[in-house]
Parts: structure tokens; sequence; C-alpha cells
């Protein structure tokens, strides 16, 4: 009798052991699993996109001017170079231009070949040498002066005139600010016209583009006379403009 007591204690212990066994590997091993399975779940999320813009005046301008001389003897073709290229510079800085707006962008010599039919062999005939300046012209007022003044200098082509903005990160944070804020309404208005609530950014995206006005203007060599009288020049306006999405959660 108290063997079939003992056996059956033994037999319940058994039992619960088992079942206590099946329920831990089911938490290690399905509970982890489910928790996993929802962190997979898409959330409810919208998506919203808007775009900022302020329209700005340039306060800077941009030339880039060059001397181009050809001739025989590479030496007294630099010296020659030079010689206008430093008055040219000279007169930037007598309109206001200080050194630090002042870049040499190019200093090329390059040989010019031809060809002798009798020794059927190339030879070095003379030399092209271009020297190029860009200077930043913070008064626009003065960008016509400097522009008519410089062809009687020997400068004899101006390859571009750029108006740009000096500053425009604040313009920028200006549009951004704006773009978010356009974002949210929208944001807010779909919501509410689905009857749910909107709940934090889930992540965006930014896109910024700044066009600029751009007139170029080209003299020919010894072109002297292309720039008289003092030429018009328009700044114009620039559209500092940046787009945002915006992935909001909704509840």
């Amino acid at each position: 009798m108290e063997n079939d007591i003992s056996k059956s204690k033994n037999q319940a212990i058994i039992i619960f052991l088992g079942f206590l066994m099946l329920v831990i590997i089911y938490s290690l091993f399905f509970g982890p699993a489910k928790k996993y399975g929802d962190s997979l779940m898409p959330a409810k999320t919208i998506n919203v996109s808007a775009e900022g813009k302020v329209t700005v005046s340039p306060d800077i301008a941009k030339l880039s001017f060059s001397v181009v001389s050809e001739g025989a003897n590479s030496k007294l073709l630099a010296e020659n170079n030079n010689k206008k290229m430093n008055a040219a510079i000279d007169f930037a800085k007598s309109q206001g231009i200080e050194e630090k707006d002042i870049k040499t962008t190019e200093y090329n010599l390059s040989p010019r070949y031809e060809y002798d039919e009798k020794t059927k062999k190339t030879f070095i005939s003379g030399y092209t040498l271009t020297q190029t300046v860009l200077v930043k012209v913070r008064d626009l007022n003065k960008v016509a002066e400097v522009l008519g003044g410089l062809p009687a200098l020997g400068i004899n082509q101006i390859s571009s005139i750029s108006f740009d903005i000096d500053e425009p990160e604040k313009y920028l944070s200006e549009a951004r600010n704006q773009a978010f804020d356009k974002a949210k309404e929208k944001a807010k208005a779909i919501a509410e016209k689905n009857g749910v609530k909107l709940g934090q950014v889930i992540n965006f995206y930014e896109y910024q583009s700044t066009p600029y006005y751009q007139n170029v203007r080209a003299l020919g060599m010894g072109g002297a006379e292309a720039v008289q009288p003092l030429p018009q020049i328009q700044p114009g306006s620039q559209e500092v403009t940046i787009q945002v999405s915006v992935t909001y959660e909704i509840k």
C-alpha cells in the first residue's frame, strides 16, 4: 500500500516537472519570437512633403577676367602678361576690393606647335599664356565701374559675372523652418480628416536648392571698346529653396 502511495507521488512530481519544463521552453522560444514579430510590424505612419522658399537679393558679385597673350618668347610673354594683370589687380583694389577677395584661378603657358613640311617634324612656333583672376565685389554699385575699367588695362577676356549671397545660412534656416511648419500643418490636416492623432516624427529628409542668377559676358581679344559705355548690371533676385519629406507616427 505504501509502495502504491509512493509511486503515485513520484508520478505526480514527474508530471509537474514535465509541465514546468514545457512552460520554460515555451517562454524561452515562443515568447521572444512573439516580441520580435511584433517589432517587425510596421508602425502606422503618414508621410508629407513641403517646400520653404525665401526670395533674396544678391549681395556680392563674382567677376572672372583674364589676360590671354601670344608670343614667340615665353619670358617676354610672361613679363607682358604679368604687367597687365598686376595693373588690373591694382585697379580692383582701388575700387575697394580687398586682397582676400582677389584670387588667381589660372596661370597656363602652352606651346604652339607647327609642322615643317621640309623636315617632316613639328616645332614650337610660339606660346600662349592665359592668366585668370577671380574677384569678389561686395559693393554691387562698383561692378559696372570695375568692368568698364579692366579692358583699358589689357584685360581681353571677361568670362563670367555671377551674383550670389555671401552668407546664405540664415536664409536657408528661414526656408527650412517654413518647410517644416508647412509639413506639420499638412500632416495635421490629413490626420484630422482620417480620424487619427498625429504622433512623433519618425524620420525626415531635406533637399536644398539654391539657384543663382548668372550673366555671362565675354570680350574679344583687345576688345576694349566692348564695354563702353559702362554696362547696366542687374543682379536680379534669388530663391533660396528647401524641400522636406517628413514621416509622422499616427495614433
